[in-house]
Order: C-alpha cells, then sequence, then structure tokens
C-alpha cells in the first residue's frame, strides 16, 4: 500500500517540529544550568574595613558554595572563609570579612552540585591603596581654658588711697606717754635709804644693849659679894 504524498508531507512537518522542540528544550536545559561565568568578585572597603564580595548572577538559583583563599607566590597562604550562596537573576552578593593589604592576590572557588567544581578564571586584586582610617577627633580637655576672673595686680610701693581700718582707728600718743616713767622701787628706796632715819634708830638700839649689859654685869657682881660676906 503506497503512501499518499499528503501523509508524507504531514510526517516530515511533525518530524522538523519534533526536532525543534527538542533543540529548544535542550538550549533551555543549558541556560538553566550553573557555570561558573555567573560568579564575579572584587576586593573593596566597606567603610574603614575590608571586604571580598561575591556575586552570584545564577537564574536557576542553584545552590553554591564559595571559598576565598589568599595567594602567595602561587600558593595558598590561608583560607579567608567559606560561605553558601544561591543565586538569582538580579543577582545575590555575600561578603568575606579580610583586612587586605594592597595589591594583594586572592583565589575564589565555586562548588555548585555536579555542575560547577571550578576556581573564577580572574584571581582578585586588591586595591594599591589601603581603606582609609579615621582620624582621631581632638581632645577638648587640651583647649586651655581662658580665666573667668583677671587675677589682682601685685602690690606695689605706692599707699593706699584708703588706708586700713586698724591704720585709721589707732588712738593718738599724748604728750605725756613721752615722759619716762620713773625707775621700779624708787619709793621703797627713798623710804630706807641712807637719807631716812634707820642710822640713828641702830645707834640707840646698840647704846640699849651696852647698857644692859653693863646693867646685868654690874648685877651680878652685887649678888656674888653678898653670898660672900
Amino acid at each position: 500500500m503506497s503512501i499518499s504524498r499528503r501523509t508524507a508531507r504531514s510526517v516530515r512537518i511533525l518530524g522538523v517540529a519534533s526536532a525543534t522542540a527538542a533543540l529548544a528544550l535542550g538550549a533551555a536545559g543549558n541556560a538553566l544550568a550553573c557555570n561558573i561565568s555567573e560568579f564575579s568578585a572584587e576586593a573593596k572597603c566597606d567603610g574603614t574595613k575590608g571586604i571580598i564580595s561575591v556575586t552570584d548572577v545564577d537564574a536557576s538559583g542553584t545552590k553554591a558554595t564559595v571559598s576565598v583563599f589568599l595567594e602567595s607566590n602561587g600558593a595558598d597562604a590561608k583560607k579567608v572563609g567559606e560561605q553558601d550562596v544561591e543565586g538569582s537573576r538580579q543577582g545575590v552578593t555575600i561578603t568575606f570579612a579580610e583586612d587586605w593589604k594592597p595589591n594583594a592576590t586572592y583565589r575564589v572557588h565555586v562548588k555548585a552540585g555536579n555542575q560547577v567544581d571550578k576556581d573564577i578564571p580572574t584571581n582578585v586584586t586588591a586595591p594599591s591603596t589601603a581603606c582609609a582610617t579615621e582620624s582621631p577627633s581632638p581632645s577638648t580637655s587640651e583647649t586651655p581654658k581662658p580665666s573667668e576672673t583677671p587675677s589682682s595686680p601685685a602690690s606695689s610701693g605706692t599707699p593706699s588711697a584708703n588706708p586700713s581700718e586698724s591704720e585709721s582707728s589707732a588712738a593718738p600718743a599724748t604728750s605725756g606717754d613721752n615722759a619716762p616713767s620713773p625707775a621700779a622701787g624708787s619709793s621703797n628706796l627713798a623710804e630706807t635709804g641712807a637719807n631716812s632715819n634707820t642710822p640713828m634708830i641702830a645707834g640707840i638700839a646698840g647704846a640699849l644693849v651696852v647698857v644692859g649689859g653693863g646693867a646685868v654685869f654690874l648685877g651680878m657682881r652685887r649678888r656674888g659679894a653678898s653670898k660672900s660676906s
């Protein structure tokens, strides 16, 4: 049984459509697959701190693990850190805190399931200038404060216009205070001095003593003579 031309033509059209659909599905699958080209990295400053930022623009949202390494002479000097990221068409960025030195080099590795296990093709090179540091603010305590009250002027040899109360209240000295005061005990000397009657009294007392002694002597002789007779 022969196939009509119309049937053969329909089969050919169906085959072409199937092939086209297969190619489209394949292209779509490749477009949704995670690719290393969808990752980028950069060293920059976040204020005064250095960071390494990694951006994932994978539209499929495949979970990927990103690792960052500091390079030295073509080898890993240290591992800065490791984080997971799920990209998007708009892009998702993750950051790694790193106090990088000017012109330092970093290697960024991406592992996304069984689709990607590669380094970002170009290593990250830090800027040639370090992040700016905060300048210390001047201390307010160092600023000298002006004196609120002026200091009193030093005393000079010029006498004060207003004499002190102690000087003005002192009583003037009387003329009689300038006369010499009599010597202590001068009145007693006048009473017992050479001009008094003391020598005369002493002479009379001495004479009486002599007279009394003679009288006693004479009385004793008379009493002895009367006893002997």
